[in-house]
This record gives structure tokens, C-alpha cells and sequence, in this order.
């Protein structure tokens, strides 16, 4: 019973730890800062490491207490953008996925959009027609079933907040990729959804 409660303690511990590392480190990707935390604690057994699900936790628990009024100042910006740019981008079918979904978001973590687009080209077209500057990056993402696609991953500006939309192929409506925390397809929220979430007022994007 004693070594069960250790490993429960030691999880917690490195969840926290974790959290706190991407919270204040600028470390986005969750198995980095579980690694980062293992070591720092000298925990070396995996089984006492914590879940991507369990670093979340931690993370908006986290942001609750420290943040506060801040954080849901920025979630409730970041969410207003996203309506914003999904309007803009409607013809791609955008869902949001990300911490700005989720609840753990910031400024400075953004706003992260699937597009679906039958080639990248199509929604680099529409960028150019609304005069926003972006620059071009690719991203390996993980499919159900084993699958790794590259896909591209187009990246702006609007005012003080980055956006990233990822361009999938119209068949990922289908087969969406792998969510990094839940290890389940990330569906994402629909305009509707995300509309319920914040209401705009202006429209930040013509700063780009």
C-alpha cells in the first residue's frame, strides 16, 4: 500500500512539475516537460510518470490559481479571435483544437485551426487575397491506425496573436489526427460551437 501511495504521490508530483514547466518555460509539447520534470525529480520509473491527460489537469489548475482573471481575459480573446478566422475561412471547414479550446490558453500559445482543403495551395490563395503575411512550416502528425502524415502548417499574425492552421486533405474530416493529450481523434469545435464560447465584437484581423 505504501509503494501504491508513493507511485500516486510521485505521479502528482510530476504532473505539477510538468504543468509549471510548460506554464512558465514555453515547453508546448507535454512528453518534453514530463521528461524534463522526471529528471529533475530523479524519477526514472516510467510507470510512476504522469499522463498527457494528468499534465493538463495540472496545467489549468494551475492557471486557475496563479492567473486568474488574466488567463480567462486572454482564453476569452484568444476564442473571439478563432470565431474571427473561422469566418474568414469557412470555405475550409475550420475547427478549433488546441489550448485555446481546451481551456489552458494564453496569448502567447495562440490559436490553432484545421483547415480542409483539397491541396495547401487553395488556403494560401485566400491568405493572399486577404493580404494576411504568413510564413510556411511542415508538422508530423499521428492518424488512428499508426499512420504519420506531414502536413503543412500555415502561420500569422492577427494584432498580438499567432495563429497556426494546419491544412489536412478533405478525407481527415473523416479521420482527423490523433490529439496530443488524449491520444483520441481531434475533432475540434465547429464556428457554432466556438461561438457559444465567446462573443466578437471587433474584428483584430484587419490589423495583419
Amino acid at each position: 500500500m505504501a509503494s501504491r501511495a508513493r507511485a500516486v504521490t510521485d505521479r502528482q508530483r510530476l504532473a505539477y512539475e510538468a504543468a509549471r514547466i510548460m506554464a512558465e518555460e514555453g515547453v508546448t509539447e507535454p512528453e518534453r516537460a514530463r521528461r524534463k520534470a522526471a529528471q529533475r525529480a530523479g524519477i526514472g520509473d516510467r510507470r510512476r510518470w504522469p499522463s498527457n491527460e494528468e499534465i493538463h489537469e495540472a496545467l489549468l489548475a494551475q492557471r486557475r490559481l496563479f492567473a486568474g482573471e488574466r488567463q480567462a481575459r486572454e482564453l476569452s480573446a484568444l476564442r473571439q479571435q478563432a470565431l474571427i478566422a473561422m469566418r474568414r475561412f469557412r470555405a475550409f471547414r475550420p475547427r478549433l483544437v488546441g489550448s485555446a479550446l481546451s481551456g489552458s490558453g494564453d496569448l502567447a500559445q495562440g490559436v490553432r485551426l484545421l483547415l480542409f482543403a483539397d491541396s495547401p495551395e487553395e488556403v494560401i490563395l485566400a491568405l493572399i487575397d486577404q493580404g494576411i503575411p504568413w510564413r510556411e512550416q511542415e508538422e508530423a502528425l499521428r492518424f488512428s491506425g499508426g499512420v504519420r502524415q506531414v502536413c503543412p502548417v500555415l502561420s500569422f499574425l492577427a494584432g498580438e496573436v499567432p495563429f497556426s492552421l494546419v491544412v489536412l486533405p478533405t478525407a481527415a474530416l473523416r479521420n482527423p489526427p490523433l490529439d496530443p493529450v488524449t491520444d483520441r481523434p481531434e475533432r475540434g469545435a465547429a464556428a457554432e460551437e466556438v461561438q457559444r464560447l465567446a462573443a466578437v465584437s471587433v474584428d483584430p484581423l484587419d490589423s495583419c
